[in-house]
């Protein structure tokens, strides 16, 4: 009895073959000639008349024969189908992450589904945002996001200030020059937030789902080495149809 991994190997080059096959008579069908046949032979009017060559066309294609050769060819194709299909409904294992049963006795058909989802996941996970590694973050629950520790900067104001360069006199105004002085007149205080997650974080959930996508693997496998429910309904359906 044939796995249903055999089963599943064959399925496609049975299908492939099956479409030329059916293809190719579909085609001889719409040649007319090839249906058409005809012999005809030649009697003079009398026995000095001209003797000529009997004539003769062969059929060579008959409808009926056709039906029966397409019968044949889409059985083979119904039967293995139906024979993939049947066992699928059987087919089952447990997908195991480690020690842990995760999922028991999970169908073939939904562990397919299962590996096309984690494929997705693992471009979603790749993208999501990291925190910028040149600050140290910690988790503010009063936030409910991740927080740097506050940061202590100064805020100057610039103040005019007069440099006299020369003193008045009786003669001279006084030299005054205007500088202007850098003067401190409050502090920040500034802490950053970010909704981004850490890179360890990242790593660890990408980790998670490539075990899983191995455990979904496995447990595929598993399941299509389960033996084929050889089924035979094409011979059954034909015989409706074409009979």
């Amino acid at each position: 009895m044939p796995k249903l991994n055999q089963i599943i190997a064959v399925e496609k080059s049975v299908k492939s073959r099956s479409f030329q096959e059916l293809t190719e008579a579909h085609h001889a069908l719409q040649k007319p000639t090839l249906l058409a046949g005809i012999s005809r032979t030649y009697r003079p009017k009398d026995e000095e008349g001209e003797q000529l060559p009997p004539e003769s066309t062969r059929v060579q294609v008959k409808a009926e024969e056709i039906i029966q050769r397409t019968s044949q060819i889409l059985s083979n194709l119904f039967d293995v189908t139906a024979t993939k299909d049947w066992t699928n409904c059987e087919a089952r294992a447990n997908v195991v992450v480690g020690e842990q049963v995760l999922l028991k006795d999970v169908p073939v058909s939904y562990l397919l589904f299962l590996e096309k989802q984690l494929v997705d996941l693992v471009t979603f996970v790749r993208k999501l945002p990291v925190l910028d590694a040149s600050e140290s973050w910690s988790f503010d629950p009063g936030a409910d996001c991740y927080a740097t520790e506050p940061i202590q900067t100064v805020r100057t104001k610039k103040i005019p200030r007069n440099h006299v360069k020369a003193e008045a006199t009786d003669k001279h105004p006084a030299q005054v020059e205007v500088y202007y002085e850098d003067v401190t007149v409050g502090y920040w205080r500034t802490i950053k937030f970010s909704g981004a997650l850490p890179a360890q974080r990242v790593h660890e959930l990408l980790g998670r789902i490539q075990k899983l996508q191995q455990a979904v693997k496995f447990a595929r496998e598993e399941a299509n080495g389960v033996e084929a429910k050889e089924q035979k309904v094409g011979e059954k359906i034909f015989n409706y149809l074409f009979g």
